[in-house]
């Protein structure tokens, strides 16, 4: 049975400001979960242009986190099969995220988000028929809620506080109950996931893991977002190109050549000067 679930996150940021903030995420959140046996492979990166989304990046990834999948996962399928194919047409404010398992060829999970200037109160951005609408789900995630589960561990979780953060770049927090009905300016992601798993015996239960990974990775990684905001406020879309297309070309060198001097702490230095300084390239020779 397909899965239709609607995820909205409130931001505490601009449209445009979330643009940059959402990019400089990616970017460092992919540096750090990857090494020389799992992580992110950026086949493609480049401009493309169609007449569904207009104008807009293309990016094609692999994506092999194996020891992140559950026990019962593992016991029906090797763990190299468990690699993950991405497909993603971002032309912001609409974008759209195919994923797809070369061992598991009927699954397909797709993410289509839209982006608006609100606090999450749009019933149909996405514009579904009645029965779509019948079928969604929606929740609404609260980045302020630190509330781990199972996905929590495995994805990551980070250790901000946002009832006592405040940003010295732009002064916004700390994120008190009702913050989504004051802040200004403010913003959502509304996701909506169609998770299809056509398998009898644990398809159902592989549609639920999926979507509860899903949610808790667009979590974790908005909390990042607004976390990281001293980071990558005030950056330019050209600073982010540019730093995007040097961590595409350490990503790749990374996860196929463990030799690279490149560990956390090298990245988390990288990523921490407001743009100014750019991946660097630290080799063993």
């Amino acid at each position: 049975m397909v899965q239709l679930k609607e995820f909205r996150i409130v931001m505490p940021m601009s449209l445009e400001e979330y643009q940059i903030a959402q990019m400089y995420m990616v970017m460092k959140m992919q540096q750090q979960s990857t090494n020389g046996s799992e992580g992110v492979e950026v086949l493609d990166n480049k401009p493309f242009q169609d007449d569904i989304f207009g104008k807009g990046q293309y990016t094609s990834k692999v994506y092999r986190f194996q020891s992140k999948a559950p026990v019962w996962l593992t016991t029906i399928a090797p763990k190299d099969a468990l690699v993950m194919e991405e497909e993603a047409w971002n032309a912001y404010p609409r974008c759209k995220t195919v994923i797809k398992c070369p061992y598991f060829t009927k699954f397909c999970l797709t993410i289509e988000t839209v982006h608006r200037a609100d606090n999450g109160t749009s019933e149909n951005v996405h514009g579904l028929n009645e029965e779509q609408l019948a079928a969604r789900q929606v929740e609404i995630i609260d980045i302020a809620s630190a509330a781990t589960d199972y996905w929590s561990y495995a994805i990551g979780s980070s250790s901000f506080d946002f009832s006592k953060f405040k940003s010295e770049k732009s002064g916004r927090g700390p994120l008190l109950d009702g913050w989504q009905d004051n802040c200004n300016p403010v913003m959502t992601a509304y996701k909506l996931v169609t998770v299809d798993a056509p398998y009898w015996g644990f398809g159902y239960r592989l549609e639920q893991a999926l979507l509860a990974g899903e949610r808790a990775l667009f979590l974790e990684s908005h909390r990042n977002c607004f976390g990281w905001i001293d980071e990558w406020f005030g950056m330019t879309m050209q600073q982010m190109r540019e730093l995007e297309q040097q961590g595409d070309c350490l990503l790749n060198e990374k996860i196929s050549k463990p030799t690279l001097l490149t560990d956390t702490e090298d990245c988390d230095q990288t990523f921490s000067h407001n743009g100014e300084r750019y991946v660097q390239q630290v080799v063993h020779t």
